[in-house]
């Protein structure tokens, strides 16, 4: 299912309509301008946002998007976005972020990870690097946690669409942390088992103080699985809800 499915984001169109045009076998925008199942003036807008859209798909200028379309639909854009998708997570010394730090970012993008360490390439310039070279973001409780902790402590914006796995997963029955949700749906994790938020905060303590480059190796370890393991959940849940919204009334 790509954005071009979707009805939904057009001004004006809720769920039934967008469900009846389904059920008769408009499932495509090109399809709009020749159906007798939307009002002149549905019609009208219809043209207007869709023009306007296909323009910025073409050019990838998600940052349209992020303003356009309602948040708890963002996951309808991951096919469109995928190969430039970029999933992430963050390390910190605590929950606080006007009093703690953020120790480690790993970024999973284009089947490649890489993680920014704090005292050596975390920066606000890197940030503002990686956040320019993804389409889409895609985080787990990223838009409380993550998102506002990078933006707090390195002056960056995330301008572009955002796809929070916490909510999505709500919406296909799957609720708690990250690493139980993995388990319910199979993704497993190696060698990082026993490491949890807590031990994530003693391992950087170990590197901080003692300069222990095992207990970072581990640390960053843990946050590379935190983001890739992202991508194997928003296909399950992208699948998941493809099944319960889009498929039934094709």
């Amino acid at each position: 299912m790509k954005l071009e499915n979707s009805f939904i984001v057009i001004p004006g169109f809720g769920e039934k309509t967008e469900r009846k045009l389904w059920k008769n076998g408009v499932n495509h925008w090109d399809q709009i301008e020749e159906t007798d199942h939307v009002t002149a003036g549905q019609r009208t807008k219809a043209t207007e946002f869709i023009q306007k859209a296909k323009k910025n798909l073409e050019v990838n200028n998600t940052p349209f998007f992020n303003n356009q379309i309602d948040s708890k639909y963002f996951w309808r854009l991951y096919n469109n976005f995928s190969e430039n998708a970029c999933f992430y997570d963050i390390e910190t010394t605590g929950l606080d972020k006007n009093r703690n730090k953020v120790t480690t970012v790993s970024f999973y993008r284009n089947g490649e990870s890489k993680t920014l360490v704090r005292g050596d390439d975390l920066t606000a310039e890197n940030l503002r690097q990686e956040i320019f070279e993804s389409d889409i973001f895609v985080s787990f409780n990223g838009k409380r946690f993550d998102q506002p902790f990078l933006e707090h402590n390195f002056d960056v914006s995330f301008d572009k669409p955002h796809i929070d796995l916490m909510y999505a997963c709500k919406r296909i029955g799957l609720s708690g942390g990250l690493k139980p949700i993995e388990k319910q749906v199979g993704i497993a994790r190696e060698d990082v088992e026993d490491v949890n938020g807590r031990e994530a905060v003693r391992l950087w303590k170990k590197y901080e103080k003692n300069g222990n480059e095992a207990a970072l190796e581990k640390l960053v370890k843990y946050n590379q699985y935190d983001a890739e393991n992202l991508k194997r959940l928003l296909e399950h849940v992208h699948t998941a809800l493809r099944k319960e919204i889009y498929e039934p009334h094709l």
